[in-house]
């Protein structure tokens, strides 16, 4: 009973400033409010179940429902099958042509990085403004919010000239790799539209204009196994634990200072065996041996192509030279994540929905520090087509069990992305 007081209260007193919408755009606004019990409902659903990215049962589940729901209003679904040998669920799209419309390709993802091994966390309304539930936020209440939107658009008989491609991921939170092959689908869908849209989490007064870009490096230091009692001699050198301390030392004091850049050592391992696997890394050494091998996994994170690759310069000079005696050393990358870089056509994105925003009462939108996130699904095609992300529901805590998302500002990032999305298919340029 006390939930059903609360969704009756979210789903109330909805209406915003419409003095600078049109006949069409009003009509979205209240098909918005009257179906919001529906886009709760749904919601609750689809969060209660458990899609983490290596369930591909859930994931596909999660999938199902919106894909009835899309072909409700006119849209053609299917599923893009990935090979059995990287055992992700693949991805669903619905694509709605129609005539004279701006192409806008739609994005959101399925999979949450919450595995079925993980505690539940249920869909739960904890007051007025805030409910809870794994995926909620990041990006469960991303997806249906696209679908919520394009239904009201239905509703208002906003879609009849849409082209309009919605893109839900089901690998985002592993980062699609290999991304040759798991990406190859909406990059080519990508070249085909003329705006690209992304509902992961966002706030009502800012959204996502630049994002940085993710890789993963490897160091391998060498060193001469010996008995400890020599360490620091000419004839037993350093050993290969010291010159990797040197090396990521070195990345510290010598880049951490470039603006949006950061690099990450999240494996540290040394000793007289080093095992490396794809994802792991096995050590065995002894204290009074000095390590032959170290091993050091991590990140880098950039912004735009230049930087990528000149920081990839920077710190091979710090493998190769200047090695503590004894030592050798080399380093590899592998190519993870694009980033999302600056672009005229992102920003005039940007002055359409501080538009968008102004019209409906909502306050200015700022643009978000690339800083402030991580790598994501739109950098794939970012290089493509005009870009603008940021898009889906406001909250706290992703990743985390208690992962809550505004129940409040919901409802208006809904009306907000409908209207965006009408006045992007109804322009003649942007």
């Amino acid at each position: 009973m006390k939930k059903m007081l609360l969704l009756v209260f979210i789903c109330t007193g909805l209406n915003v400033s419409a003095q600078k919408l049109s006949a069409t755009e009003k009509k979205i606004l209240d098909a918005v409010n009257k179906q919001l019990p529906q886009t709760f409902k749904t919601l609750e659903e689809i969060v209660n179940i458990n899609s983490g990215t290596m369930n591909v049962a859930g994931v596909r589940a999660s999938g199902e429902i919106l894909r009835t729901a899309f072909e409700k209003i006119g849209f053609v679904a299917e599923w893009i099958k990935m090979p059995d040998s990287i055992k992700t669920a693949g991805h669903l799209v619905a694509t709605k042509k129609g005539g004279k419309g701006k192409k806008i390709l739609m994005l959101a993802h399925l999979d949450t990085v919450f595995e079925p091994d993980m505690p539940s966390n249920p869909f739960r309304i904890i007051n007025d403004s805030t409910a809870t539930g794994q995926g909620i936020l990041d990006d469960k209440g991303g997806a249906v919010l696209v679908l919520a939107a394009l239904e009201a658009m239905h509703q208002a008989g906003a879609l009849k000239d849409a082209n309009i491609t919605v893109y839900l991921t089901g690998d985002e939170e592993i980062g699609g790799m290999p991304s040759v092959v798991t990406r190859a689908d909406v990059i080519e869908k990508a070249k085909q539209h003329d705006v690209a849209l992304s509902f992961e989490g966002g706030q009502i007064n800012k959204v996502t204009t630049t994002r940085r870009g993710a890789d993963n490096w490897r160091l391998f230091v060498y060193g001469k196994q010996a008995h400890s009692s020599g360490v620091f001699s000419e004839k037993a050198g350093f050993g290969a634990i010291y010159e990797a301390v040197r090396i990521v030392d070195s990345f510290r004091t010598g880049l951490s200072a470039i603006p949006y850049l950061t690099f990450n050592p999240g494996v540290f391992a040394g000793g007289t065996t080093v095992i490396d696997s794809v994802d792991n890394v096995k050590v065995y050494g002894k204290d009074n041996i000095i390590a032959s091998k170290t091993t050091v996994m991590g990140d880098v994170r950039f912004l735009g192509e230049k930087q990528r690759a000149e920081v990839r310069t920077l710190m091979r000079n710090i493998v190769m030279n200047n090695n503590l005696n004894g030592t050798s050393a080399e380093i590899v990358f592998n190519d993870g994540i694009p980033s999302m870089g600056p672009k005229e056509g992102n920003k005039k994105l940007f002055l359409e929905i501080n538009k968008v925003n102004a019209d409906m009462g909502l306050g200015a939108v700022l643009e978000n520090d690339p800083m402030e996130r991580g790598a994501g699904d739109i950098s794939f095609i970012a290089d493509f087509i005009p870009c603008i992300d940021g898009l889906g529901p406001s909250g706290t805590g992703s990743h985390a069990p208690g992962e809550t998302m505004n129940t409040k500002q919901y409802p208006l990032l809904i009306q907000r992305a409908a209207v965006f999305i009408y006045r992007l298919g109804i322009k003649k340029d942007l």
